[in-house]
């Protein structure tokens, strides 16, 4: 099972923005040709389709795209491969925020 982290604000009292905006992120994002955005997630197992409705930040890591998802003013992402730590790091410093687990 993958680790699941949350890049957020709500850590820090002295932040006037403690959530993390849709458009703020929709701009953030947007300077990046290696991610792209998405309303939908979809999941394809062996025997069935799933997806899923929200606001996805979709990462294109060699063969793999990678959701960052924003949820109620913070981003998720699970660690399913080593070099999503070091990208969540990034993010989180840009935003100005921090990552806890869970």
């Amino acid at each position: 099972m993958n680790q699941r982290f949350r890049i957020t604000r709500s850590m820090q009292e002295n932040n006037v923005e403690q959530s993390i905006s849709l458009e703020e992120c929709k701009q953030y994002f947007a300077s990046s040709p290696d991610f792209s955005y998405s309303q939908v997630l979809t999941i394809q197992g062996a025997d069935s389709i799933m997806s899923i409705d929200g606001d996805f930040f979709m990462w294109k890591l060699g063969d793999m795209e990678i959701p960052f998802r924003l949820y109620m003013g913070d981003l998720y992402v699970a660690i399913s491969n080593d070099a999503i730590v070091p990208k969540m790091i990034q993010i989180a410093t840009d935003l100005r925020a921090d990552v806890v687990e869970g």
